[in-house]
């Protein structure tokens, strides 16, 4: 299971440790993925997910997941999270 969170794309970082006499060692800063259960109302459905904390609190700031979907980019989607934006835009276009 890769370390990407699926509605952000958020994934690992490589820094340093560095020591009180400056010497760096690599070493690799991981996100705080937590999986979680999102519902979506435009679907009537839930759906869980594998999400950074940060992409989390993005997704509630912005309105939930139906409106997140819409609007990111389909690259930074998981193919999971891709097949859902898809099953609310047609659910969108059918309604309209």
């Amino acid at each position: 299971m890769s370390r990407i969170c699926e509605l952000t794309g958020k994934g690992r970082q490589v820094g340093h440790n560095v020591s009180h006499a400056n010497n760096k060692t690599k070493r690799v800063f991981l996100p705080n993925l937590q999986n979680v259960t999102l519902l979506s109302e435009g679907l009537d459905r839930s759906f869980k997910f594998r999400v950074s904390t940060h992409g989390l609190r993005s997704v509630e700031h912005v309105g939930g997941l139906d409106n997140w979907l819409l609007k990111s980019a389909d690259d930074k989607l998981s193919p999971r999270a891709v097949k859902v934006k898809r099953e609310l835009a047609k659910k969108a276009a059918v309604a309209a």
